[in-house]
């Protein structure tokens, strides 16, 4: 559901998906809405209009996290398979173009680096992978968590990656070497608990 962030106001409602929606995002012009569910498929929607323009289905499992490429022409899910199941996708055609596997656990969360290059992957193996977007091998696992990898991001220069787990720590890693740059304290841990038992299932 997009909102109207000056006033708050619902604009549009998008109505389609058989089970719950686990992760949604905007293409980079803001025309496109694309959401991944329970049902095991992602769906492109218009914003402008609410009409659905497609969907991608192959996931054997729940899609539990979405993303664009940064020139929107690619997207990319992951999803909650024990195999650790990443899929690429032509956001153009529907057509799957690669999938990514060699994660031990669930995949979390997804990212593209800022020039598509690579892929972003957190599970919840307690690890972080980044893969070649285009030749679709693994060039580094980040190891360091004691518990489930919930979100990660790049940086702006792409240069760093971030990680988020139930262990409840935030950890900053150098992207060329695979080097720990920085852990922020332990925090929050009784708002966090139920989520790191549901992790840790």
């Amino acid at each position: 559901m997009p909102w109207d962030a000056a006033t708050g106001t619902l604009i549009r409602t998008f109505e389609g998906h058989s089970n719950w929606v686990s992760s949604v995002a905007f293409s980079p012009d803001g025309g496109h809405v694309l959401s991944g569910s329970h049902d095991k498929t992602l769906k492109l929607w218009d914003v402008a209009t609410g009409v659905l323009i497609r969907t991608f289905g192959g996931h054997a499992n729940a899609v539990s996290s979405v993303a664009f490429s940064p020139d929107g022409g690619r997207v990319l899910s992951g999803s909650q398979t024990w195999q650790g199941e990443l899929k690429l996708w032509d956001a153009a055609t529907g057509a799957l173009i690669r999938t990514f596997e060699g994660h031990a656990g669930e995949v979390s969360s997804v990212a593209f680096s800022p020039d598509g290059a690579r892929i972003l992957s957190g599970s919840s193996d307690r690890t972080i992978k980044i893969w070649n977007a285009d030749a679709g091998g693994l060039i580094r696992t980040f190891e360091g968590h004691s518990n489930s990898v919930y979100s990660v991001a790049f940086s702006r220069g792409g240069g760093r990656v971030l990680s988020g787990s139930a262990d409840n720590t935030v950890k900053l890693w150098d992207l060329a070497i695979g080097a720990l740059i920085r852990v922020a304290p332990a925090c929050c841990r009784a708002a966090t608990t139920k989520r790191s038992n549901y992790g840790m299932r």
